[in-house]
């Protein structure tokens, strides 16, 4: 099945929201700390400013990429389409649009960790969790297109 990317419209904020939410909901070590109103506004906010681009398939929005220049601000697939390369898509264009990327991740979220670092990601940062709502634990991943300096810090495994 293939897989449309497009840039999101007001209208796509609720399915957005959905899964964004969704995941807070389903995902076991996540707190709890935004409603699904508030996941619809923050959804609304990234699209009024451009931010993203949305994978369709079947006419439904299955995933998104909110990017704020070369940092991914968010990147999240319906959890019943995952592993089917709709994040890698949304990723890829994200690489093909920008020489750098930046983002940060969740210690406990394993499995972004793996995506990002097969997608060329590198860890250059721990954080302690103070700096995200969260508190929680979390990693700071930058890419570089092939040809651009490799200037990083330090290697975090």
């Amino acid at each position: 099945m293939s897989v449309v990317l497009r840039d999101a419209n007001p209208l796509d904020a609720g399915a957005m929201a959905g899964i964004l939410h969704g995941f807070n909901c389903e995902t076991e070590w996540m707190p709890d700390l935004h409603s699904g109103a508030e996941a619809l506004s923050f959804c609304g906010s990234m699209i009024e400013r451009g931010w993203v681009r949305v994978a369709e398939r079947l006419g439904r929005v299955a995933g998104f990429c909110a990017r704020d220049g070369g940092d991914i601000v968010a990147l999240y697939v319906r959890s019943d389409l995952r592993g089917q390369g709709i994040g890698r898509a949304l990723l890829q264009e994200a690489q093909t649009c920008q020489p750098e990327l930046a983002l940060w991740t969740f210690v406990a979220n394993t499995g972004a960790q793996r995506f990002y670092e097969r997608a060329g990601f590198h860890c250059v940062r721990r954080g302690d969790g103070s700096r995200n709502d969260e508190g929680l634990p979390d990693l700071f991943y930058e890419w570089r297109a092939a040809g651009q300096a490799q200037e990083r810090t330090s290697h975090v495994a």
